[in-house]
């Protein structure tokens, strides 16, 4: 990676472990398992490649009206993870001080899943190193909406001025994504931090979310290195 700028902000969209499940003759439910390990490995990529901070949309609002076996089943899948993140993933979460955050409305969520989260979050919530988001019954609508309202209840209480920088106040994550990797051929962001990838880079790939290895990161840190950023200017 010599030589290469990283960004310090890197979205991921994991997209393709349903149709890697019917690829390889699984049950559709079966390839987020994959993902997951996937998943597992591509943080330690980005801790190995120096990355600041990572966003990942893990499961959106509308993945939550999917069959109710996939639901299920996802949702036992991230609780499993969320146990690891407590037990085996904890000593390189301290050591590198990372700062997990999980994001998306929890109404929707199972109260013992919300609890797993909220200690997580508690236990890391002094670490300043590096950021870890994990957006889990997340929507873009949903978080532009949730700023609104605080936004409106803010100045029902005092005069306040509404601005660029009050409303990125009262999102879920503030500050701008640098690179947005969409694994699974989609070239669209499906509801996924509407504001902080305005001026992202968007790097699709056809390869599937569990067959993503660290050479496809590195390959998409390469092209966003090849782009030239104006910002809109």
């Amino acid at each position: 990676m010599n030589g290469l700028i990283i960004p310090n902000h890197i979205a991921v969209i994991l997209d393709g472990n349903r149709r890697w499940a019917k690829k390889h003759g699984m049950r559709v439910w079966e390839g987020h398992k994959y993902g997951v390990e996937i998943f597992d490995k591509f943080l330690d990529w980005c801790i190995e490649l120096n990355v600041q901070q990572v966003s990942a949309y893990v499961l959106s609002t509308e993945n939550l009206n999917r069959s109710r076996k996939e639901v299920v089943e996802i949702l036992r899948l991230l609780k499993h993870e969320l146990d690891r993140f407590e037990t085996e993933r904890a000593a390189k979460i301290d050591k590198y001080e990372i700062r997990v955050r999980f994001l998306g409305d929890f109404t929707k969520l199972p109260t013992s899943l919300v609890k797993i989260m909220r200690r997580i979050m508690k236990k890391t919530e002094e670490y300043n190193k590096k950021f870890l988001n994990i957006l889990i019954a997340y929507g873009g609508r949903y978080e532009l909406t949730n700023a609104i309202k605080n936004l409106i209840g803010k100045a029902m209480k005092k005069r306040i001025k509404i601005t660029e920088k009050t409303i990125e106040e009262n999102l879920l994550i503030s500050g701008n994504v640098d690179l947005v990797i969409r694994t699974g051929g989609m070239s669209r962001l499906s509801n996924f931090l509407i504001w902080q990838t305005s001026y992202a880079e968007l790097y699709v790939t056809e390869v599937l979310w569990p067959d993503f290895t660290k050479n496809d990161l590195v390959k998409a840190i390469k092209w966003f290195n090849d782009q030239k950023r104006n910002f809109g200017r």
